[in-house]
């Protein structure tokens, strides 16, 4: 039997610049957080199975702001602006440092992180920020390795295996290719855990 996928009815409501701008504060709430150029874009339309959901773009560092997808009225997709790219301005990294540290901080609907790193390079400092706020706060990160097929399986997996060893207990990790749509399954088995949808369909 096909498994039906829930996440393809998300639609873009709004984008926000500061937190008071995001939708109420209840419900569930996943974030998909990610370097600029790590494929959080590409990832969002996989899951989805939309191809432009979330903007893809050559020129990395386009998401500077919070941009919410909604799945019903009590479920959304909190896509965080992309880091690590040098032409953003100081002044605007240093707001969004603040902002999403409030973000985890703060944000009591927030049910998960999914952190999208290049399996190529992983572990950035930025990475390992985000994973800090999440075990601060006490949310679990689910980690996605993307760009698989970049790399043959020996090396994705011993790859897999190094960053693992690295990960808080509360951190899950796998590997995932938007192109191939490797792992897509293990991804929206996670998301649905997080969004109670297992829950609700049992």
């Amino acid at each position: 039997m096909k498994r039906v996928n829930p996440f393809r009815i998300a639609s873009y409501v709004l984008s926000a610049h500061e937190l008071k701008q995001l939708p109420k504060d209840e419900g569930i709430e996943v974030a998909i957080a990610g370097r600029s150029n790590a494929g959080k874009s590409s990832a969002i339309n996989t899951f989805t199975d939309q191809k432009s959901l979330a903007r893809t773009s050559k020129t990395p560092g386009r998401t500077q702001q919070i941009v919410i997808f909604e799945l019903d009225e009590d479920r959304r997709i909190a896509d965080l602006p992309g880091y690590g790219y040098a032409k953003v301005p100081v002044k605007l990294k240093a707001h969004w440092r603040k902002v999403m540290a409030r973000y985890f901080e703060t944000r009591k609907c927030l049910r998960g992180v999914v952190l999208v790193m290049d399996i190529r390079h992983p572990m950035k400092d930025f990475d390992r920020q985000m994973l800090d706020w999440c075990d601060q706060a006490g949310i679990p990160c689910h980690i996605l390795l993307t760009k698989a097929d970049k790399l043959k399986r020996g090396p994705a997996k011993s790859t897999l295996l190094k960053v693992r060893r690295e990960l808080p207990a509360s951190a899950s990790i796998q590997i995932f290719s938007s192109s191939k749509k490797t792992g897509l399954d293990e991804l929206i088995d996670k998301l649905s855990i997080w969004y109670e949808y297992e829950a609700k369909a049992g």
